[in-house]
Protein backbone atom coordinates (compact mmCIF):
# COMPACT_ATOMS: atom_id res chain seq x y z
CA UNK A 1 0.00 0.00 0.00
CA UNK A 2 0.75 3.47 -0.64
CA UNK A 3 2.33 5.16 3.13
CA UNK A 4 -0.55 7.60 3.48
CA UNK A 5 -2.98 4.55 2.37
CA UNK A 6 -1.78 2.64 5.34
CA UNK A 7 -4.02 1.94 8.20
CA UNK A 8 -1.23 3.27 10.90
CA UNK A 9 -0.58 6.46 8.88
CA UNK A 10 -3.89 7.36 8.54
CA UNK A 11 -4.75 7.21 12.66
CA UNK A 12 -1.86 8.81 13.39
CA UNK A 13 -2.42 11.57 11.04
CA UNK A 14 -6.41 11.44 10.60
CA UNK A 15 -7.46 10.22 14.57
CA UNK A 16 -9.08 6.73 14.84
CA UNK A 17 -12.60 8.17 13.74
CA UNK A 18 -11.64 8.68 10.01
CA UNK A 19 -10.72 5.03 9.74
CA UNK A 20 -13.65 2.19 8.10
CA UNK A 21 -13.76 -0.73 10.34
CA UNK A 22 -11.49 -2.78 8.30
CA UNK A 23 -8.85 -0.51 8.98
CA UNK A 24 -9.27 -0.36 12.80
CA UNK A 25 -9.27 -4.07 12.74
CA UNK A 26 -6.59 -4.64 10.30
CA UNK A 27 -4.35 -2.09 13.06
CA UNK A 28 -5.11 -5.06 15.60
CA UNK A 29 -4.43 -7.86 13.31
CA UNK A 30 -0.92 -5.81 12.49
CA UNK A 31 0.21 -8.38 8.78
CA UNK A 32 -1.61 -10.60 6.43
CA UNK A 33 -0.12 -13.69 5.42
CA UNK A 34 0.76 -14.63 2.12
CA UNK A 35 -1.76 -14.29 -0.81
CA UNK A 36 -3.87 -12.48 1.80
CA UNK A 37 -2.82 -8.68 3.27
CA UNK A 38 -4.18 -7.57 6.07
CA UNK A 39 -6.68 -5.19 4.81
CA UNK A 40 -8.09 -7.91 2.90
CA UNK A 41 -8.17 -10.27 6.15
CA UNK A 42 -9.99 -7.94 8.11
CA UNK A 43 -12.54 -7.15 5.27
CA UNK A 44 -13.45 -11.23 5.12
CA UNK A 45 -13.67 -11.19 8.63
CA UNK A 46 -15.89 -8.26 8.58
CA UNK A 47 -18.19 -10.04 6.12
CA UNK A 48 -18.08 -12.87 7.79
CA UNK A 49 -18.84 -12.08 11.12
CA UNK A 50 -21.14 -8.82 12.60
CA UNK A 51 -18.83 -6.52 14.80
CA UNK A 52 -20.71 -6.91 17.53
CA UNK A 53 -20.48 -10.87 17.00
CA UNK A 54 -16.66 -10.86 17.00
CA UNK A 55 -16.72 -8.53 19.99
CA UNK A 56 -18.30 -11.31 22.05
CA UNK A 57 -16.02 -14.33 20.91
CA UNK A 58 -13.84 -16.06 23.06
CA UNK A 59 -10.04 -16.02 22.11
CA UNK A 60 -10.55 -19.53 21.35
CA UNK A 61 -12.64 -18.81 18.82
CA UNK A 62 -11.19 -16.01 16.86
CA UNK A 63 -7.92 -18.63 17.19
CA UNK A 64 -9.05 -21.05 14.70
CA UNK A 65 -10.16 -18.30 12.42
CA UNK A 66 -7.70 -18.64 9.28
CA UNK A 67 -5.72 -15.54 9.62
CA UNK A 68 -5.81 -15.13 12.99
CA UNK A 69 -4.00 -17.51 14.62
CA UNK A 70 -2.94 -17.63 18.65
CA UNK A 71 -1.39 -13.88 19.18
CA UNK A 72 -3.73 -11.88 16.82
CA UNK A 73 -6.81 -13.45 18.41
CA UNK A 74 -5.51 -12.63 22.06
CA UNK A 75 -4.93 -9.09 20.73
CA UNK A 76 -8.63 -8.81 19.62
CA UNK A 77 -9.88 -10.03 22.94
CA UNK A 78 -7.94 -7.94 24.76
CA UNK A 79 -8.99 -4.52 22.85
CA UNK A 80 -12.85 -6.04 22.86
CA UNK A 81 -12.68 -6.48 26.71
CA UNK A 82 -10.67 -3.28 27.21
CA UNK A 83 -13.63 -1.07 25.21
CA UNK A 84 -16.10 -2.84 26.98
CA UNK A 85 -14.58 -2.17 30.55
CA UNK A 86 -14.44 1.61 28.88
CA UNK A 87 -17.88 1.53 28.18
CA UNK A 88 -19.03 0.36 31.86
CA UNK A 89 -17.36 2.68 33.54
CA UNK A 90 -18.56 5.44 31.32
CA UNK A 91 -22.07 5.15 32.91
CA UNK A 92 -23.21 8.71 33.45
CA UNK A 93 -26.15 8.02 30.66
CA UNK A 94 -27.27 4.67 32.40
CA UNK A 95 -30.37 4.91 33.83
CA UNK A 96 -30.82 2.96 37.54
CA UNK A 97 -31.29 -0.38 37.81
CA UNK A 98 -35.02 -1.10 38.58
CA UNK A 99 -36.11 -3.28 36.81
CA UNK A 100 -35.05 -6.90 35.97
CA UNK A 101 -35.89 -6.31 32.51
CA UNK A 102 -33.14 -3.51 32.30
CA UNK A 103 -31.13 -5.82 33.63
CA UNK A 104 -31.54 -8.38 30.33
CA UNK A 105 -31.33 -6.12 28.16
CA UNK A 106 -28.17 -4.33 29.39
CA UNK A 107 -26.50 -8.12 29.56
CA UNK A 108 -27.75 -8.84 26.02
CA UNK A 109 -24.47 -10.01 25.06
CA UNK A 110 -24.76 -12.81 27.73
CA UNK A 111 -28.08 -14.73 26.42
CA UNK A 112 -26.80 -16.86 24.00
CA UNK A 113 -22.99 -17.70 25.63
CA UNK A 114 -22.68 -21.28 25.55
CA UNK A 115 -21.34 -21.71 29.19
CA UNK A 116 -22.69 -19.84 32.27
CA UNK A 117 -21.57 -16.88 33.30
CA UNK A 118 -22.27 -15.53 36.99
CA UNK A 119 -22.17 -11.27 36.84
CA UNK A 120 -22.17 -8.89 39.25
CA UNK A 121 -23.68 -5.33 39.38
CA UNK A 122 -22.73 -2.96 42.17
CA UNK A 123 -24.53 0.44 42.03
CA UNK A 124 -24.47 3.47 44.00
CA UNK A 125 -27.43 4.68 46.43
CA UNK A 126 -29.06 5.99 43.40
CA UNK A 127 -29.26 2.59 42.06
CA UNK A 128 -26.79 3.54 38.97
CA UNK A 129 -24.08 0.95 38.10
CA UNK A 130 -20.58 1.60 39.53
CA UNK A 131 -18.58 -1.61 38.03
CA UNK A 132 -19.49 -5.07 36.86
CA UNK A 133 -17.99 -7.91 37.28
CA UNK A 134 -17.75 -11.47 35.90
CA UNK A 135 -17.99 -13.86 39.20
CA UNK A 136 -17.27 -16.89 37.50
CA UNK A 137 -17.70 -19.43 34.38
CA UNK A 138 -19.23 -22.45 34.46
CA UNK A 139 -21.84 -24.83 35.89
CA UNK A 140 -23.64 -22.41 38.71
CA UNK A 141 -22.80 -24.30 42.24
CA UNK A 142 -22.14 -22.60 45.86
CA UNK A 143 -18.34 -23.35 45.64
CA UNK A 144 -18.22 -21.62 42.29
CA UNK A 145 -20.11 -18.66 43.79
CA UNK A 146 -18.88 -17.85 47.13
CA UNK A 147 -20.42 -14.41 48.67
CA UNK A 148 -17.00 -12.99 49.43
CA UNK A 149 -16.31 -13.05 45.54
CA UNK A 150 -19.43 -10.92 45.02
CA UNK A 151 -19.12 -8.74 47.59
CA UNK A 152 -15.50 -8.05 47.80
CA UNK A 153 -15.21 -5.71 44.82
CA UNK A 154 -18.97 -4.31 46.43
CA UNK A 155 -16.68 -3.02 49.17
CA UNK A 156 -14.06 -1.81 47.37
CA UNK A 157 -16.17 -0.07 45.40
CA UNK A 158 -18.39 1.35 48.29
CA UNK A 159 -21.53 0.13 46.69
CA UNK A 160 -24.79 0.56 47.82
CA UNK A 161 -26.77 -2.63 46.30
CA UNK A 162 -25.80 -5.30 44.14
CA UNK A 163 -27.68 -7.35 41.25
CA UNK A 164 -26.06 -10.49 40.33
CA UNK A 165 -27.25 -12.08 37.13
CA UNK A 166 -26.42 -15.26 35.15
CA UNK A 167 -27.39 -17.07 31.59
CA UNK A 168 -28.83 -20.48 31.41
CA UNK A 169 -27.46 -21.52 28.14
CA UNK A 170 -30.34 -24.08 27.90
CA UNK A 171 -33.05 -21.32 27.39
CA UNK A 172 -34.86 -22.59 30.65
CA UNK A 173 -35.99 -19.95 32.73
CA UNK A 174 -37.04 -21.92 36.06
CA UNK A 175 -34.14 -21.62 38.66
CA UNK A 176 -32.76 -24.94 40.24
CA UNK A 177 -31.74 -26.22 43.42
CA UNK A 178 -28.35 -24.59 43.46
CA UNK A 179 -29.99 -20.93 41.33
CA UNK A 180 -31.95 -21.16 44.85
CA UNK A 181 -29.27 -21.96 47.56
CA UNK A 182 -26.46 -19.52 45.93
CA UNK A 183 -29.12 -16.81 46.15
CA UNK A 184 -30.13 -17.59 49.54
CA UNK A 185 -26.36 -17.36 50.84
CA UNK A 186 -25.85 -14.15 49.13
CA UNK A 187 -28.51 -12.05 50.37
CA UNK A 188 -27.67 -13.64 54.25
CA UNK A 189 -23.84 -12.36 53.17
CA UNK A 190 -25.68 -9.01 51.90
CA UNK A 191 -27.22 -8.22 55.29
CA UNK A 192 -24.33 -9.20 57.30
CA UNK A 193 -22.34 -6.39 54.92
CA UNK A 194 -25.13 -4.15 54.86
CA UNK A 195 -24.93 -4.39 51.20
CA UNK A 196 -28.29 -5.12 50.01
CA UNK A 197 -28.96 -7.87 46.71
CA UNK A 198 -31.58 -5.87 45.12
CA UNK A 199 -32.24 -9.25 42.36
CA UNK A 200 -30.81 -12.10 40.91
CA UNK A 201 -31.60 -12.13 37.21
CA UNK A 202 -31.67 -15.48 35.24
CA UNK A 203 -31.24 -14.38 31.88
CA UNK A 204 -31.85 -16.46 28.05
CA UNK A 205 -32.79 -14.79 24.51
CA UNK A 206 -36.33 -15.49 25.07
CA UNK A 207 -36.50 -14.01 28.45
CA UNK A 208 -35.55 -13.57 31.74
CA UNK A 209 -36.86 -14.44 35.60
CA UNK A 210 -36.44 -12.40 38.44
CA UNK A 211 -36.03 -13.56 41.87
CA UNK A 212 -37.27 -10.30 43.32
CA UNK A 213 -40.78 -10.09 41.19
CA UNK A 214 -41.26 -13.81 42.52
CA UNK A 215 -41.27 -12.83 45.33
CA UNK A 216 -37.96 -14.79 46.52
CA UNK A 217 -35.79 -11.93 47.59
CA UNK A 218 -37.67 -8.75 49.68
Amino acid sequence: MHPVERPRERILKLGAGALRDEELLALLLRTGYAGRNVIQIARELLLRFPKSQLARMAARELRDIKGVGLSRAAVLTAAFELARRSAVENQSEWKPFEEPRYVWEYLHEFRAKPQEHFVALYLNASNRLLCRETISIGTLTASLVHPREVFSPAVERRAAAVIVAHNHPSGELRPSSEDREVTRRIVEAGRILGIQLLDHVLITERGYYSFREQGCIQ
